[in-house]
C-alpha cells in the first residue's frame, strides 16, 4: 500500500503546480526511459531552475496522447535552494516569477498555470476527492476541421445522445469496474463514479463529462467505446450495466482514441478541511 507523505520533510517548502497541456506528443504523464513525457519535462525544467533533484506527485497519471488543461502536481523544494548573482534567493518564492521562468524553459505544449504554497496535509494524489474529464467526439462521419482535430476524436456512425445517457445513467455509484480497466497488479477496479454525462455542444460535437473519485487504466476510454455501441444501435441501453455486472472484461476494440480525452479538473477539499485530515488509507488509483 502506497501511503501519502502529508507534509514536506523539515526544510523544505510543498509547492502546488497547477498545469495545461497537449498530449499529443508524450507518451504520457509518467517519466518513461528515451521517451518524452510530461513528467520528464516538468521535473527537468523545475531541476533547472532550483538547480536541485526534483520529484513530481501527480493528481492523475494520464496516458500516452491524453490532454490536461487542470492536471495539478506538487513538489517539495528545499527552503535553501540555490541562488544566483542572476536569480536572487528571495526570487524562488516570488511565485509570479517562479511560473515566468519555469514556462521560458517549458516547451510550448507544457504551460504551468499557478504555482503556490500547497495547504499543510496536501498531497496532489491523496487529497484529490475528484478527477473530472471530458471526451470529445465527432459523429457521423462529418469532416473533422483541421485546427479542431488536437482534441477531438471521430466515429462514422450518428450517434443517439438520449440512448447513450440512459446506458451511462446506472453506472453512477460505487462498482467494481474490472470489465472496464485494463489489468494493472496490485490496483483496485473499484470506484465512485460521480457523473457520467452526454450532451451536444452548439456546434454538434458530442461531449462526455465523466468524473469519479479514481480511474483505472484506459477506464474513460472503454466506457466511452461502450457507450458509442449502444448510442448506435449496436447493443440495447442495458448493455454496459449487464457486462459491468457480469465481471468480464470487454475486448480492447471499445478503447476509444486517447486525443479526444482531457483531464479538465481535480477536485480537493479547503485548506481547514485539509488541516484537520487523517490518512485512514490508500486512495484508488488515479490512471489510465
Amino acid at each position: 500500500m502506497i501511503e501519502p507523505a502529508l507534509n514536506p520533510e523539515s526544510g523544505f517548502r510543498r509547492l502546488r503546480i497547477d498545469l495545461a497541456y497537449d498530449g499529443t506528443n508524450f507518451a504520457g504523464w509518467a517519466k518513461q526511459p528515451d521517451l518524452r513525457t510530461v513528467q520528464g519535462a516538468l521535473e527537468e525544467a523545475l531541476a533547472k531552475l532550483v538547480r536541485v533533484p526534483i520529484n513530481t506527485i501527480v493528481a492523475g497519471r494520464t496516458d500516452a496522447g491524453v490532454h490536461a488543461t487542470g492536471q495539478v502536481v506538487h513538489v517539495d523544494i528545499p527552503e535553501s535552494a540555490p541562488s544566483s548573482r542572476y536569480r536572487p534567493a528571495e526570487d524562488i518564492w516570488d511565485f509570479a516569477h517562479f511560473k515566468y521562468r519555469l514556462n521560458q524553459m517549458l516547451d510550448e505544449d507544457i504551460r504551468v498555470l499557478e504555482v503556490d504554497n500547497a495547504p499543510v496535509n496536501f498531497d496532489a494524489r491523496f487529497s484529490a476527492t475528484a478527477r473530472h474529464y471530458r471526451y470529445k467526439l465527432l459523429d457521423g462521419n462529418r469532416d473533422l476541421p483541421p485546427l479542431r482535430r488536437i482534441d477531438v476524436a471521430t466515429w462514422f456512425r450518428p450517434l443517439d445522445v438520449a440512448l447513450m445517457n440512459q446506458a451511462s445513467a446506472p453506472l453512477l455509484g460505487k462498482h467494481d469496474f474490472f470489465t472496464f480497466c485494463r489489468y494493472r497488479e496490485g490496483s483496485t477496479t473499484e470506484r465512485t463514479l460521480l457523473e457520467f454525462q452526454w450532451s451536444r455542444d452548439p456546434e454538434g460535437f458530442l461531449i462526455c463529462d465523466i468524473a469519479a473519485d479514481g480511474f483505472g487504466w484506459n477506464m474513460v476510454r472503454n466506457l466511452v467505446g461502450a457507450s458509442v455501441c449502444v448510442g448506435e444501435g449496436r447493443f440495447p441501453v442495458t448493455w454496459i450495466s449487464e457486462i459491468l455486472g457480469a465481471g468480464e472484461r470487454v475486448s480492447d476494440s471499445y478503447v476509444f482514441p486517447a486525443r479526444g480525452l482531457t483531464l479538465v479538473t481535480v477536485d480537493y477539499p479547503d485548506a481547514a478541511a485539509l488541516a484537520d485530515f487523517e490518512y485512514a488509507g490508500s486512495s484508488p488509483d488515479a490512471s489510465f
